[in-house]
């Protein structure tokens, strides 16, 4: 199964910006989707953003208009462009790849935002 490392995350104060990078070990060309997660402290792992093979996207609600999924094929990475960055927005970011082998999990990268 693909490698993933996450990267990107930091501290920063409401409203700031951040981007994720996800780099995958083999070519993402061929994945059926890659998703970003988060985990809060004391909080289930929950869904933040999709981007599929045919460069479909969707995003949690709580997210969407202020966080943007995109992809590299020639980087084999795929980012989350985080905006209008919320206390409630900080957890720890976890990548996601699907393929038909399965899934593959990244070690996750943390995000705090805090005044």
């Amino acid at each position: 199964q693909v490698q993933l490392v996450e990267s990107g995350g930091g501290s920063v104060q409401p409203g700031e910006s951040l981007r994720l990078s996800c780099a995958a070990s083999a070519s993402i060309f061929n994945m059926n989707a890659m998703r970003w997660y988060r985990q809060a402290p004391g909080k289930q792992r929950e869904f933040v953003a999709i981007i599929t093979s045919g460069g479909t996207t969707n995003y949690a609600a709580a997210v969407k208009g202020r966080f943007t999924i995109s992809r590299d094929y020639a980087k084999n990475t795929v980012y989350l462009q985080m905006n209008s960055l919320k206390p409630e927005d900080t957890a720890v970011y976890h990548c996601n790849a699907n393929e038909i082998s399965g899934d593959s999990w990244g070690q996750g990268t943390q995000v705090t935002v805090s005044s």
